[in-house]
């Protein structure tokens, strides 16, 4: 008999998530140029003091992104990318005990972060790019799996949808399917919505509202809204002061059943995920 706790169990490398509650993933960006935060943590030092930051903040999880996604991102080579982002992986998976995630669409990248202690692949392009598919194959680790329409420097190039909450389940059943028969099970899956990629205000707006229509894929959901556009032009705020909207998109997404969020502002989301756990396992 399969247990209650086996369900909820994702092996990450040499570490293990319980997804039974809601985590906290930590955004570290070892980029010059991502949207919010480019250029503050490309020293190894700083990163490191970052990351242990947020991990004493209460962050479970590390993403590590070494290729800005931002609309109009310049492209990096995988040797940039790597040089980039494999010697923190190394360090923080020897120094901090946390789940460490690769947000990366780079096979190489791939294959040697989890050599050196990386739990999880976190790819915007859904395993799209020649190569990834059998790369993250070969790790066994677990993958997120997004959905964007296009590539960043033309994601927001007019996106349409007829429905799009209906059509974001969709492409992720999609690359589910593709998954399987490159030799990843459903078990190692997460799904994210991809706020924020190929959308505009108001289909980022619809497909959070109905956000819950996506449990029917079966797979935890990770959800990253931190610091986004879709704030801003809702509430007219720049990047610095968005913490309170993207507190509340935060608070939404838990109570609507996701399992990772994916935030900058770590002590502040680990405060409203540990508010909501306190009320809903009350008397």
């Amino acid at each position: 008999m399969t247990s209650v706790q086996s369900l909820t169990r994702l092996p990450c490398g040499n570490r293990v998530l319980d997804l039974a509650q809601t985590h906290v993933m930590g955004i570290l960006n070892v980029t010059p140029d991502s949207f919010s935060d480019g250029g503050h943590y490309s020293q190894l030092d700083a990163a490191l003091r970052h990351a242990e930051a947020m991990v004493l903040a209460g962050a479970t999880l590390i993403d590590v992104g070494g290729e800005s996604t931002r609309p109009g991102a310049r492209a990096v080579s995988p040797l940039e990318e790597l040089e980039r982002v494999a010697p923190i992986v190394e360090l923080i998976n020897r120094e901090l005990d946390v789940v460490i995630s690769v947000d990366t669409s780079t096979p190489a990248v791939m294959r040697e972060t989890a050599r050196l202690g990386a739990g999880l692949i976190n790819d915007v392009r859904s395993l799209r790019r020649d190569g990834a598919l059998d790369a993250a194959a070969a790790t066994g680790l677990p993958v997120c799996l997004m959905h964007m329409l296009g590539e960043p420097g033309d994601m927001q190039d007019n996106p349409q949808y007829q429905d799009v909450t209906r059509e974001v389940g969709e492409f992720l059943a999609e690359r589910m399917d593709r998954c399987a028969q490159a030799g990843i099970p459903a078990k190692r899956i997460i799904l994210d919505p991809g706020f924020g990629f190929a959308k505009t205000l108001q289909h980022n707006l619809s497909l959070f509202k109905h956000m819950e229509a996506l449990h029917a894929l079966g797979r935890p959901l990770l959800v990253g809204v931190s610091r986004k556009s879709m704030i801003g032009h809702a509430l007219n705020r720049p990047v610095g002061e968005r913490l309170h909207g993207g507190l509340a998109l935060a608070a939404l997404a838990s109570v609507k059943g996701a399992s990772i969020l994916r935030v900058h502002d770590v002590a502040e989301t680990v405060d409203v995920v540990r508010m909501i756990a306190a009320v809903e396992s009350a008397e």
